[in-house]
């Protein structure tokens, strides 16, 4: 068999300055040999990252909208991409080598992974799932996906599956809801089998030593920027002019708005440009200590600049997704998140002495009774590159952000920072300790309408496939697009499909890196079918 001819793109314009553009950039670099100097990032705001954003200064206090956990198995992708980015907290090693050897000093295990009402450690061992839906579970994961297309998970189950202690470690580990996509869920289910008998004290859990962008996105934004990529902030892409011509569909003109004035960017067959579709934190809100997140309406959250790009391209072609599937309803997929930034110890002292974990080894602590389905999670320290030993941090979220609290008798979305922590507060019995805390405490809430739009129950073509059929210079990214067998909500989907546009569109002779399949391996099967009988 004659070896593949590759293609290089004379020029390849990247929309969206998240992980999946940045590691589009980073391989068509790495494995096509492309020019740096003739890839240009578009951004509409003013950093890199996207999604994965974390930012601020001790003063006024840290904001992360979201954190990242990673495994050892099935971020084959993420961990292909790191492995040739110089660390820019510990030189001489690769961002990889960072999370491996950050993961070993500081192991996760969990031991208070549940929190039943009164602030009682649950036994999270206890899977709880009945013969009756662990035979749906195997039913399940045969089924194929066209016939449970549009279904939700709430469909397949009993109601009394989602009581079980199963069912939260999974909802508050990958935001889940019983509404949400059953397909989805099946992949999860799937994809991290091998994770099944740890869900109860997340072991298998790796990170990073900081937050995701100071580990991740600033390190590869970086290497780009060294190699001569360009970045063009503060710029919207609002549309794309197709041809289809002799079989072919191909890009030929982008339309672009810098600083407020329009303009056209003309693009040649042997020219590329990478799309990344919607966005996780599309039209969200920020609020303060003594401040709820601006309230987001369902007119307004989809008028985002993301959305409205999305809406044109679809328009041109019935391959090109339906982002009305994913839109068109934030109460479905709506998420709150909060960021504490502490000048005192009070809080970290009480949070160590109850749960028995020092910050950075017990991930996520859920509170299975909480009406905001709340959980936080207490980061290694620092957890900022920039953050001084006095300052600590950590963050929380809410799955139910509508509903009153448990003991702050007002909707999630309706409380300031202080009002939130007040709830965290009373829920982990530290209110001797209340006035202390807060004092010294200050609280970022954020309000994320599309967070879970990606989990929404969806039918085949909802999301467009990376390539298009007929695609010949042209590619989409990010969290909406179609990758069998992977799972959405997680930093190894976006590089996996940067890889399928990269090595498919330059028509380059290797394989995309293979997707970690532990349902095949007996050992695993077998491990999770006793820990979810047991």
């Amino acid at each position: 068999m004659p070896a593949k001819s590759a293609f290089i793109p004379d020029n390849a314009y990247l929309v969206g300055g998240g992980i999946a553009s940045l590691s589009s950039a980073a391989y068509l670099i790495r494995h096509a040999k492309m020019d740096p100097n003739h890839i240009t990032i578009f951004e509409n705001l003013a950093t890199t990252g996207g999604s994965m954003d974390a930012a601020g200064k001790p003063e006024k206090g840290y904001l992360m909208r979201g954190g990242r956990m990673f495994d050892r198995e099935a971020y084959t992708c993420l961990y292909d991409l790191l492995s040739e980015i110089p660390s820019l907290a510990n030189k001489g090693k690769t961002c990889k080598e960072d999370i491996i050897e950050f993961s070993a000093k500081y192991p996760t295990d969990s031991h208070a992974r549940l929190i039943e009402e009164g602030c009682v450690i649950a036994d999270a061992t206890k899977y709880g799932v009945s013969l009756v839906d662990n035979a749906r579970f195997g039913e399940l994961l045969v089924m194929p996906e066209d016939l449970i297309q549009g279904r939700g998970i709430d469909d397949f189950f009993t109601p009394e599956f989602f009581t079980s202690n199963f069912w939260y470690c999974m909802r508050s580990t990958f935001a889940f809801q019983p509404w949400h996509s059953l397909i989805e869920f099946k992949r999860y289910c799937l994809r991290f089998m091998h994770e099944v008998p740890k869900l109860h004290n997340l072991s298998g859990v790796w990170r990073s030593q900081y937050n995701q962008y100071d580990s991740i996105i600033a390190p590869v934004t970086q290497w780009l920027k060294d190699q001569g990529v360009k970045f063009e902030f503060g710029t919207e892409i609002t549309s794309l002019d197709f041809e289809i011509k002799d079989n072919e569909r191909s890009v030929y003109r982008m339309h672009v708005t810098r600083n407020g004035t329009q303009e056209t960017i003309p693009v040649a067959k042997t020219d590329f440009v990478f799309v990344t579709l919607g966005s996780l934190t599309a039209s969200s809100s920020v609020g303060s200590t003594n401040q709820a997140p601006a309230d987001v309406s369902q007119s307004n959250a989809e008028d985002d600049p993301t959305w409205r790009l999305w809406k044109d391209i679809a328009k041109r072609q019935s391959d090109f997704g339906r982002p009305e599937v994913f839109y068109k309803d934030i109460d479905a997929s709506k998420f709150e998140s909060f960021s504490v930034t502490c000048y005192g110890d009070a809080f970290f002292k009480r949070y160590v002495e109850w749960s028995k974990n020092e910050p950075g080894t017990g991930a996520l602590v859920t509170f299975k009774h909480s009406k905001w389905g709340m959980s936080i999670v207490v980061p290694h320290q620092p957890h900022f590159s920039n953050q001084p030993d006095n300052v600590k941090v950590f963050w929380g979220y809410g799955l139910f952000p509508d509903e009153v609290g448990n003991f702050v008798k007002k909707p999630m979305k309706e409380c300031t920072g202080a009002e939130i922590f007040t709830e965290v507060i009373y829920m982990l019995a530290f209110e001797s300790d209340l006035e202390s805390i807060l004092s010294t405490s200050t609280v970022i809430p954020s309000m994320l309408p599309y967070t879970m739009s990606q989990f929404v129950k969806r039918k085949n073509g909802d999301r467009p496939n990376v390539i298009p059929k007929n695609a010949v210079n042209f590619a989409f990214l990010g969290q909406f697009v179609e990758v069998p067998e992977d799972v959405v909500f997680t930093v190894e989907y976006s590089v996996r499909c940067a890889q399928v546009a990269v090595i498919g569109l330059c028509n380059l002779d290797r394989e995309v890196t293979p997707i970690y399949k532990g349902w095949h391996d007996p050992a695993v099967l077998v491990s999770a079918i006793k820990t979810m009988l047991s």
